[in-house]
């Protein structure tokens, strides 16, 4: 008889524990989202509206910049290899007699490299404008979107 007398007492323990457990993390929850909400945010929209529309105007302006460097920074690589190309020649040629097989050879190689470096140099730049107005008409929809 004590045995199922103490296994009463042991089970209402842990119901007040569970219980006290239970309410004291609704007390955490709640104290939390009090304490921790941002409100800035909710008292004025407008001005968080304004800031991400100059935002957006940066983000253009940083595209565009940064798009001009890149297809500036193409074009001297371009203009690199067009030159080593030419100097690898230029040393065939002077290094073998006129007319040797060596020598035409290099010539064209050269030829073959300066255009491909034109190709890939502007292929290259149109995929820099690509990128650059996707980004222009991806912050234009969104600034769009906030403006109405």
């Amino acid at each position: 008889m004590k045995s199922n007398y103490f296994t009463k007492q042991l089970s209402t323990v842990k119901r007040w524990m569970a219980t006290t457990l239970f309410c004291m993390l609704a007390l955490a929850f709640v104290w939390q989202g009090a304490f921790f909400s941002n409100t800035s945010a909710i008292a004025d929209p407008a001005a968080t509206l304004i800031a991400s529309k100059d935002a957006g105007d940066k983000v253009q302006d940083k595209a565009s910049e940064d798009a001009g460097r890149a297809k500036n920074f193409i074009q001297d690589t371009a203009d690199k290899v067009k030159q080593a190309a030419r100097d690898n020649a230029s040393k065939v040629d002077q290094s073998t007699d006129s007319g040797s097989f060596a020598e035409r050879k290099a010539k064209r190689d050269a030829a073959t490299i300066q255009k491909r470096a034109n190709e890939d140099s502007a292929r290259t730049q149109k995929a820099v404008d690509n990128t650059k107005n996707a980004v222009e008409r991806t912050v234009d929809s969104i600034k769009d979107a906030f403006g109405k």
